[in-house]
C-alpha cells in the first residue's frame, strides 16, 4: 500500500475529521472566551479595584541597565489567564453536563413497542389448514 493512500486513508477517518472540527471550535471559543475575559470582565473588575488594569501589574525583579531590559513578573496577565481558564472550564462543565442530561432523557424515553404487521395471506391461510388438519386428527 502506497503512503499517499494510506495517509488518505487517515485522514478522512471520522474521528479524525471530528478531531479537526474539535479543535478549529475550540481555538474560536477559546479567542472570545480570551476577548470575553479581557475585555468585558476585568475592565469593571479593574475599577471595582480601584481602577486597576490587571495587564499593567507587573513587578519589576531588575530594573533596565543599558542594553539589558528590565526583568518583570507580570501577576496581572496570570491573573487573567487564570479568569480565562475558569470560565472555560466553567463552559465545557455546563455544555457536558447539558449534553449529558440530553442523553439520559435519550435512553430513559420508553420506546413505543414496535406493532408487528398483521399476517400475510399466506399465513392465514397456513393457520387455517394447520386448524383443519388438528380437528381431523382430534377426531
Amino acid at each position: 500500500m502506497s503512503i499517499i493512500k494510506e495517509f488518505k486513508e487517515f485522514a478522512v477517518r471520522g474521528n479524525v475529521v471530528d478531531m479537526a472540527v474539535g479543535i478549529i471550535i475550540g481555538a474560536a471559543f477559546g479567542k472570545i472566551v480570551s476577548s470575553f475575559v479581557a475585555d468585558v470582565i476585568m475592565p469593571p473588575l479593574g475599577v471595582l479595584l480601584g481602577g486597576v488594569d490587571f495587564t499593567d501589574l507587573t513587578v519589576v525583579l531588575r530594573a533596565a541597565a543599558g542594553d539589558v531590559p528590565e526583568v518583570t513578573l507580570r501577576y496581572g496577565l496570570f491573573i487573567q489567564t487564570v479568569v480565562d481558564f475558569t470560565i472555560v472550564a466553567f463552559a465545557v462543565f455546563v455544555a457536558i453536563k447539558f449534553i449529558n442530561r440530553l442523553k439520559k432523557k435519550e435512553e430513559a424515553s420508553p420506546t413505543p413497542p414496535e406493532v408487528p404487521p398483521p399476517p400475510s395471506k399466506e399465513e392465514l391461510l397456513l393457520a387455517e389448514i394447520r386448524d383443519l388438519l388438528k380437528k381431523q386428527s382430534d377426531a
